[in-house]
């Protein structure tokens, strides 16, 4: 009994700013008692005189003392005083007295100068609470006026004494049995002692605790926590083995489980804290930084497929005002109904949960379709390009080598794209995540063979025609690069895998595909790789594209409009600027913007294939008309010749 006595106040004193905050005001089972105190030009003092019992509690002011003495407490005996340094107003103050019988706590405040009179003691055997007013003494000058209890004025006129007078009752039997009795402890208890919002108050003195004692030989425990009556689900504990003190010979660990979460509320309002807390401590200890977590196992009901839960910790050393964080600890989806916390640290841990207004996607299975067939027919493209390439003339020129790797990086794009759906569904998890990393490479292989077009055009019109660097250099940077990429995250571990998106119009039935997971640290590899060299490629192409254009702007050829367009837009895709409509999705033209970014860049091996046979087909028609005139210009010579002989 003394051990769990123990437990609780710990857990008490952690929390008990939140329960002053948030106190019902008219709580019959406490008392809070305000007024004004007048007093003199002289120093004031806040004298108590305070004894265990349930009898009666004082309140009185004169010229310069303000009084609490009685005997109301279960545990507190305080007698003395405190000089107070109040700087009035025109010779009065404010003050409040408040008392709360289950914690068996006194704090008088005056002028917003907070003086803990008997700190809390945790749940006892009997609390002295329905206080009921006695006779005051009144007084001309000095004393309390405008008195009032939970907000009520009792009088307006100066009072030189107000007692209240209390009854005892049984804490344990009053409180903690009923209000286990109601479910999650959402209902208000509907006896006398609780009429008012106090059931959180309640929860937090009758949580359920459980002391773990260690030794030399501590080798780690896994343990479930008993729940308040009528509660099936409970959560988990396992304590590793690096909990053990080194310097003491024995250690206990404190786990309090709570099955209310209304006292623990804090942080922003999109979030929503599951009904389960799990409090855990070593005595006259701060853990921290621990070498192997601490395992927490929360079980709970099935959540939608757009809401995310992740594991938040609350260090009441650190933040006095509920603050949920999510450092130190690392969530773990279990299944539908379990989620695991591993964290590093003892404290408060509780499971946020976040309805994700990004997770679902509007459209999806139409922006799935459209970008599977674009997949497949720049699938077929890239083949035909391909043997194009390598069949046409000249086919060892530095630029047809760069041509061939954009299209390569292309076709293994679209490859993967198409299997990864199929893939999701009927693979395991390792086959996930080497789908996941191929179509990573490719998409890194695509965006770096653009970029060397970009480098390759601009070796052609600022420096030679035929560059003099070795062709292993643009395949280094076209294919060796994204390798390396591709590698540190595999060596890194937890990036590749299952990915769920979940539509808006069918949140039961998300889409599948083995690609980036959603982790804090695949999100630092998106936006630090993906985005920054998707950025450096667009900004690249799209300066390049605007220097090509102003060089060659002033040719014959670019009079005519089919040719100009033919030349802007082959270009575009060569140069990856299309990918650029990815920074765009935002705004009323989002969606729009959606479908446009899949349709072009699903197409763009099918685009290639249309710009180089456009191109081919107008060199030969100019081949034919240079021939033509030189034909004609041959019959006309003989002619000459003819009649001149």
């Amino acid at each position: 009994m003394e051990r769990n006595q123990k437990s609780v106040r710990m857990l008490i004193i952690t929390c008990l700013l939140i329960i002053l905050v948030r106190a019902s005001t008219a709580n019959d089972s406490s008392l809070r008692m305000c007024g004004t105190w007048r007093h003199g030009n002289a120093s004031q003092t806040l004298k108590y005189d305070l004894k265990t019992g349930c009898e009666k509690i004082e309140i009185s002011a004169s010229e310069s003392t303000l009084s609490i003495q009685g005997s109301i407490t279960a545990k507190c005996t305080q007698s003395s005083f405190i000089n107070l340094d109040l700087k009035p107003l025109e010779n009065q103050s404010q003050f409040c007295v408040f008392w709360d019988p289950l914690l068996d706590l006194l704090i008088v405040q005056v002028n917003g100068q907070k003086h803990t009179l008997c700190p809390p003691n945790g749940l006892q055997g009997s609390c002295c609470t329905h206080f009921s007013q006695e006779d005051q003494e009144n007084a001309a000058l000095y004393g309390i006026a405008n008195g009032s209890i939970h907000g009520d004025i009792i009088r307006h006129d100066v009072v030189g004494k107000y007692t209240f007078r209390g009854d005892s009752i049984d804490c344990k039997k009053e409180l903690c049995d009923e209000a286990s009795m109601k479910p999650n402890g959402a209902n208000m208890i509907e006896k006398a002692v609780m009429k008012s919002n106090t059931t959180g108050q309640v929860n937090l003195l009758c949580a359920q605790s459980k002391v773990i004692e260690m030794d030399h030989g501590f080798t780690g425990l896994s343990f479930t926590l008993q729940g308040p009556r009528n509660t099936n689900r409970t959560p988990t504990v396992y304590l590793p083995s690096c909990l053990n003190s080194k310097s003491r010979r024995k250690s206990k660990v404190v786990c309090t489980y709570y099955k209310n979460k209304t006292l623990f509320q804090g942080g922003s309002s999109d979030v929503v804290l599951l009904d389960d807390i799990v409090g855990l401590s070593v005595e006259n200890e701060t853990i921290k930084n621990l070498p192997e977590p601490v395992k927490i196992r929360f079980r709970h009901s099935t959540l939608p497929l757009n809401h995310s839960r992740r594991c938040v910790s609350w260090d009441t050393k650190e933040d006095i005002n509920v603050t949920w964080r999510y450092d130190g600890c690392t969530t773990v989806d279990i299944n539908e109904g379990e989620t695991e916390c591993h964290c590093n640290h003892l404290t408060y841990f509780a499971i946020l949960v976040q309805v994700e207004q990004k997770a679902t996607v509007r459209h999806l299975k139409a922006l799935t379709f459209i970008t599977a067939v674009g997949c497949a027919l720049s699938l077929v493209s890239c083949l035909v390009l391909f043997y194009w390439l390598c069949k046409r003339r000249g086919k060892k020129t530095q630029i047809s080598l760069v041509h061939r790797g954009l299209v390569v990086a292309i076709f293994l794009l679209c490859l993967f794209f198409i299997l990864t759906g199929t893939l999701a569904n009927v693979g395991n998890e390792i086959v996930c995540k080497i789908t996941g990393s191929l179509l990573h490479y490719a998409l890194l292989c695509t965006l770096c063979w653009m970029a060397m077009e970009v480098f390759h055009t601009f070796l052609l019109i600022r420096k030679v025609f035929n560059s003099t660097l070795p062709t292993w250099i643009f395949y280094l940077g076209g294919f060796g690069l994204p390798v390396m990429l591709v590698g540190i995250l595999l060596s890194i571990g937890d990036i590749y895998g299952k990915r769920s998106i979940v539509p808006s119009d069918d949140v039961h039935n998300p889409y599948h595909m083995c690609w980036m997971l959603k982790n804090d640290k695949s999100l630092l590899a998106h936006y630090i790789i993906n985005v920054g060299l998707l950025a450096v490629v667009v900004s690249s192409g799209a300066v390049m594209l605007f220097v090509v254009v102003r060089e060659i702007r002033n040719r014959p050829d670019w009079k005519k409009i089919h040719v100009a367009f033919l030349s802007i837009w082959g270009l575009t895709c060569l140069f990856g600027t299309t990918w650029g409509l990815g920074f765009l999705d935002f705004g009323p033209l989002s969606e729009a913007i959606l479908f446009l970014f899949c349709i072009i860049n699903s197409l763009q091996g099918f685009f290639l294939m249309l710009r180089y046979y456009a191109l081919d087909r107008m060199k030969n028609d100019d081949r034919s008309i240079s021939d033509r005139s030189s034909s004609a210009s041959s019959k006309q010579q003989m002619l000459q010749t003819h009649e001149k002989s």
